[in-house]
């Protein structure tokens, strides 16, 4: 509220708590708003389906959920549970220290990008490890969950009901072959359902329109 409100009172506030990340508080504030408590709750649930109870959970809150996929550990168990031949990630290995988590997170961006999630949508590894953007943590597990109903190759294990399948305006997002994948999903979706199809447009593009709003 006081980056919208009284500026003395933000000045104030940002005197006494000092910066964030080395971010101005406003500015983090900004970034923490876009954070969505009930996306933690969906996405917690789709992980735990999709790769078992072996993950664990996470404490609730934001801090529990990027403490719970900091080390980089459950995110590379995600992207190796949407494969059904070789694994992406052959070694998983749960780590103290600190460039050992930064680097399983970025084998898990890695694997995402091939798997088909758009640059986009990909947060970085800082974004995560230090906290600076976990919404930008949220965009890129809803765009995995989306393409991964909407691949419908037999791997995705929850609710498909938990993501939009992409439709036909989307299709730059895919490769070739995930096209000829998906034929029978977007041919469904042009055909009979525009209005689920906008809808679901809608959702997957909220966020990126959030981010570019608030430079």
């Amino acid at each position: 509220a006081a980056a919208n409100g009284d500026p003395n009172k933000s000045y104030h506030f940002m005197a006494n708590k000092g910066p964030s990340y080395g971010l101005s508080r406003e500015v983090q504030s900004k970034i923490d708003k876009k954070y969505d408590q009930d996306l933690e709750e969906r996405l917690t649930e789709w992980i735990i389906a999709q790769c078992g109870a072996g993950v664990g959970q996470p404490e609730a809150g934001k801090t529990g959920w990027q403490n719970w996929l900091k080390d980089g550990c459950v995110l590379c168990e995600l992207i190796n549970s949407l494969s059904s031949g070789n694994k992406p990630i052959r070694k998983i290995q749960s780590s103290g220290m600190a460039f050992k988590q930064m680097e399983q997170i970025s084998q898990f961006l890695n694997a995402a990008e091939k798997y088909g999630i758009t640059k986009t949508d990909m947060f970085q590894t800082v974004d995560l490890w230090e906290g600076k953007d976990l919404a930008a943590v949220q965009r890129t597990l809803m765009a995995l969950g989306n393409l991964a109903v909407t691949r419908d190759d037999g791997t995705y294990r929850g609710d498909p009901n938990w993501f939009h399948k992409k439709s036909m305006e989307n299709r730059r997002d895919f490769s070739e072959d995930q096209l000829n994948e998906g034929k029978s999903v977007i041919g469904l979706q042009m055909g009979t359902n525009k209005g689920a199809s906008q809808a679901g447009m809608t959702g997957y593009g909220r966020p990126r329109q959030i981010l570019n709003n608030n430079p």
